[in-house]
């Protein structure tokens, strides 16, 4: 059975910040899950969100970062850890409990700020080809002027299917892509997209955290991967095989296979840890 995402648009108040206007779909029943979107916007989401509620019985939640996708951006909303802040509250708005993060990119990076704040909401993490750290000899890729198909060289095992004709995309959508890239830019910087002191707070983390890493991964190598995941005492790290950098587009069956039941997860995790 298929499901059908419901967009709904909610008013958080963040301290320092103010309202914010939050842009949410939601997707099926059952084990609540916070998807979080990478530099490539929603839409990256979309496709896996959707497999995670029909096949794996969720209650997924979408949100977009304000900023992307044509939404508007507070000033007051310039950094990764307010946006941890603003999801936290998120889950307090829906009164959702037991609830397995997951986020891509600095999606990931996001997700452990969250993890770092310590909300009892938060019963696991899955961190996806994550960004936000430093590590010395492998930092993340500059993406910064690359052209469209150079990006995507980068970012998947096999672009092929990916490429897109960039003489084909309208221009209300390339200047909403425009946008998110500068949305980016203030939220994680560029091109350092790391917080420098972030690698050595992630032994604050103590919810079961899966770490998964494309192998073709040219944005993050694995290497880098292997370190997020050495420095959570509560992780373990999956290499995936064929994946690039957004292993929910290009290899999303074989996430949701590593994945497994989202509920089984987290007590493996806690066996792990």
């Amino acid at each position: 059975m298929t499901t059908t995402a419901v967009s709904t648009t909610k008013t958080l108040t963040v301290a320092g910040v103010g309202p914010v206007a939050l842009t949410v779909e939601e997707r099926g029943a059952g084990q609540p899950v916070l998807v979080l979107h990478g530099g490539a916007g929603p839409q990256s989401v979309a496709a896996f969100a959707q497999l995670l509620a029909d096949k794996g019985r969720n209650r997924v939640l979408t949100p977009t970062h304000p900023g992307f996708g044509g939404t508007p951006r507070p000033d007051g909303l310039h950094s990764v850890a307010v946006l941890a802040s603003l999801y936290v509250g998120l889950l307090d708005d829906f009164g959702l409990e037991d609830v397995t993060v997951i986020g891509n990119s600095v999606g990931g990076w996001i997700a452990a700020e969250m993890a770092l704040l310590d909300s009892p909401r938060i019963s696991g993490m899955v961190l996806i080809d994550a960004v936000g750290i430093d590590v010395e000899g492998h930092p993340v890729a500059d993406v910064s002027g690359l052209s469209m198909p150079e990006i995507q060289a980068l970012s998947f095992h096999d672009p092929t299917p990916f490429r897109v004709d960039p003489a084909s995309i309208p221009d209300a959508q390339k200047a909403i892509m425009a946008a998110n890239g500068a949305t980016l830019a203030v939220y994680a910087g560029s091109p350092a997209m790391a917080d420098a002191t972030l690698l050595g707070r992630l032994d604050g983390i103590a919810v079961p955290t899966l770490v998964l890493w494309g192998e073709s991964d040219r944005i993050v190598e694995p290497s880098y991967g292997q370190a997020y995941a050495a420095a959570i005492p509560t992780s373990r790290f999956e290499l995936l095989s064929a994946t690039g950098h957004m292993p929910q587009m290009e290899t999303p069956e074989l996430v949701l296979q590593t994945i497994g039941d989202l509920s089984e997860a987290s007590d493996q995790g806690s066996q792990n840890a």
